[in-house]
């Protein structure tokens, strides 16, 4: 596997200096288009349910009209979002602003209740109610991507229990019901005596990926509160649903990639070869991954296969964190104990850690002797994604972690 995914990216090495390509919402000659927040709002008065052709594998149209007649039966205002956010984008990656921007453009009407994509992290919800939050929304579509029955659930399926919950309005229930067993001993102490209140997992002292998941789990909350340490275990599962949610993701890209390159035209996508390569690495790193660093890698091949079939690879995931995303821009780093420095792709917020002297959130990965550390301080020879930096090094041998 280390040799053809190597391979491959010496392959399209080339293609990972081309800057990346801006892209804005899509507008006529005469400037006339609607925006992509009345696009959706348009859509959504003839069907609560708005899919953006990004999801259209994970939620067919089938699907979609499930939903809307499930929508309909609950007999509450309930309309559902689903659309990729990323930063730059018309909502500038923020499904906050997705929300507001959806609410001004719908027909004015007292109250309204919105799930939509969480900006936060892949395949979550997030949901909105106005005037107030008097179904408890916030905390039943939470609540949606922790349930057992859930945690490998498609986003069909997630976005289904979410309009359920919503619809039962115990919202804040259901999330205490469901994050009970992530709790630690001494909450789940204080909520078996009647405490109340919301609790937010430290930031502190824990491995750089565990940031971001707890990141994205206090972001559910919108809680400012401190907590006690939270366990291994905890950690453990949540690294878990994470990894069922990121490789659901990746299995989207792969086989969306497939169909893409199946439809290309030979005669006219010069990257058509390459495009095929990183679809046939990428199933094959898909298919045996055995952790977060494989399935991030399987997203990397995928981007760029995309990106050869277009033409217009753009940058690599970021190099620290390849689950954030696209990365924004190159930027110069040292690693620490060497004196010489790397150009690496990075995104908004490690180019921001690292402008301000903090070390930026990486995927981690178990080094030779069971040791959690920075994904790219494991042997080159052992990890093909510390020898590329899962694209963003030019070439594997100006790698990091042992690479020669």
């Amino acid at each position: 596997m280390f040799t053809e995914v190597k391979r491959v990216f010496t392959a399209l090495a080339v293609l990972l200096l081309v800057a990346l390509t801006a892209t804005g919402t899509a507008t006529a000659a005469d400037g006339d288009a609607p925006s992509a927040g009345q696009r959706i709002a348009n859509a959504l008065r003839t069907s609560p349910v708005y899919v953006d052709e990004a999801y259209a594998t994970a939620v067919p149209p089938s699907r979609q009209r499930q939903l809307a007649d499930r929508i309909r039966r609950t007999g509450l205002p309930i309309k559902v979002v689903l659309t990729p956010l990323t930063r730059g984008d018309a909502f500038d990656g923020d499904s906050d602003v997705l929300a507001a921007t959806v609410r001004d453009r719908l027909p004015q009407r007292p109250d309204l209740v919105l799930i939509t994509s969480d900006s936060d992290f892949p395949d979550s919800l997030r949901g909105y109610e106005w005037p107030a939050d008097t179904h408890q929304t916030r905390k039943a579509v939470a609540a949606a991507g922790f349930l057992d029955e859930t945690r490998d659930a498609g986003l069909a399926d997630l976005t289904a229990k979410a309009v359920d919950l919503v619809a039962e309005g115990k919202g804040e229930q259901r999330w205490e019901e469901a994050t009970q067993d992530l709790a630690s001993p001494r909450e789940q102490a204080e909520r078996a005596s009647g405490g109340t209140g919301e609790w937010l997992w430290p930031l502190i002292g824990v491995p750089a990926l565990a940031l971001t998941v707890l990141a994205t789990r206090a972001a559910l909350l919108r809680s400012r509160r401190p907590s006690p340490p939270v366990s291994e275990l905890v950690f453990a599962t949540a690294r878990a649903a994470d990894e069922a949610r990121v490789r659901r993701r990746a299995e989207a890209e792969v086989l969306a990639l497939g169909e893409a390159a199946r439809a290309a035209d030979v005669a006219t996508t010069p990257g058509l070869q390459q495009a095929l390569d990183a679809y046939a690495a990428a199933g094959r790193v898909l298919d045996e991954a055995r952790g977060l660093p494989d399935l991030a890698g399987a997203l990397a091949l995928a981007q760029e296969g995309q990106g050869a079939l277009s033409g217009s690879p753009g940058l690599p995931l970021c190099f620290f964190n390849p689950l954030h995303g696209r990365a924004a821009r190159r930027t110069a780093w040292r690693p620490l104990g060497r004196r010489e420095r790397l150009d690496v792709a990075v995104c908004d917020t490690c180019a921001d850690a690292l402008r301000d002297h903090r070390a930026p959130e990486v995927l981690t990965d178990t080094d030779q002797d069971g040791r959690t550390v920075p994904y790219f301080e494991v042997p080159a020879g052992r990890s093909p994604w510390a020898a590329t930096g899962y694209g963003s090094l030019a070439t594997p041998s100006a790698g990091l972690g042992g690479v020669r």
